[in-house]
């Protein structure tokens, strides 16, 4: 069995986290053997770099200039390809990644604004091509996300903090994300409870990576 890349999106609270612990669960069961990660901070570099991002401030005091945070995005991305990724999907597993390449693209393309071309290069460069075989898109209206986030009485990080417009928008470029590649980015709706969600998440699986029934 060769490994597989698949990769969970969504806007802040659609319930990335809580769906690839069911997905990690169901897929062992198979005799599946599950590797589950995320970006920033998929490995011991991407740790740091996740603090440096998500926190309110750097350790300065200063605001993360938006380039910049672009770029800690794609120097977490490349440590992750080549330390995580990559020997993993070597190594036959399933990888169930809690954002990718459309993460950055959704939010420093679209929520920031910043030059698309540019993104898209850098993605390249991280990722040495790598894209996933399947994304999961789990919608939810950003408004629902955000309230799942308050409820949880964690804090909100840097990201969870921005305005309800760079919600918005980030939510539409996952939207034209997956009309523009259907055939790899799989839309499921979020507001759905976390059982019927993750039904549906198996059923894609078991269509798109031809998994037993």
């Amino acid at each position: 069995m060769g490994g597989k890349l698949i990769v969970f999106e969504g806007v802040e609270g659609c319930g990335k986290t809580s769906q690839m612990q069911l997905c990690s669960e169901w897929l062992e069961s198979l005799g599946v053997s599950v590797v589950v990660t995320r970006e920033p901070g998929g490995t011991e570099l991407g740790v740091h770099l996740r603090r440096l991002l998500l926190e309110k401030s750097s350790a300065q005091g200063e605001p993360v200039a938006e380039v910049t945070e672009l770029l800690l995005y794609a120097a977490d991305r490349s440590q992750h390809v080549e330390q995580e990724l990559k020997p993993n999907l070597a190594a036959g597993k399933y990888i169930l990644c809690d954002r990718y390449t459309d993460s950055t693209i959704a939010y420093q393309g679209y929520g920031r604004g910043l030059n698309m071309s540019l993104i898209n290069q850098l993605n390249n460069i991280a990722t040495g091509s790598l894209e996933s075989d399947l994304t999961i898109w789990l919608d939810v209206d950003v408004e629902v996300g955000l309230a799942r986030k308050l409820s949880d009485k964690v804090g909100l990080d840097r990201i969870e903090q921005e305005a309800i417009a760079f919600h918005r928008r980030v939510q539409k470029g996952y939207a034209e994300l997956a009309a523009s590649y259907p055939s790899r980015i799989v839309r499921v709706d979020g507001s759905l409870s976390k059982e019927a969600v993750q039904e549906l998440i198996q059923e894609i699986l078991r269509v798109h990576l031809h998994l037993a029934r």
